[in-house]
């Protein structure tokens, strides 16, 4: 497993797994229910993983978005 990105963005997350949904790469996210334990205070981020052989045609695609909606995905390179 590869890490794409983190963030505490919730729309984000949901956002980056339709865009790797349609190209049909699966995306787990991981330390969703960490905020359970920390008091959902948003102080640990969740991360994005995808399969090391889907990583970089997804990098690619979280590219792609970005120029498309003009810098506003951020990467967790």
């Amino acid at each position: 497993m590869k890490e794409l990105l983190r963030t505490n963005d919730l729309v984000f997350i949901s956002f980056v797994e339709a865009l790797l949904n349609d190209a049909q790469i699966e995306a787990f996210v991981m330390d969703a229910h960490t905020s359970v334990l920390e008091g959902s205070i948003n102080a640990i981020q969740r991360r994005v993983m995808v399969a090391d052989d889907d990583a970089a045609r997804a990098q690619s695609i979280l590219r792609e978005a970005q120029r498309e909606f003009g810098g506003q995905v951020e990467n967790g390179d």
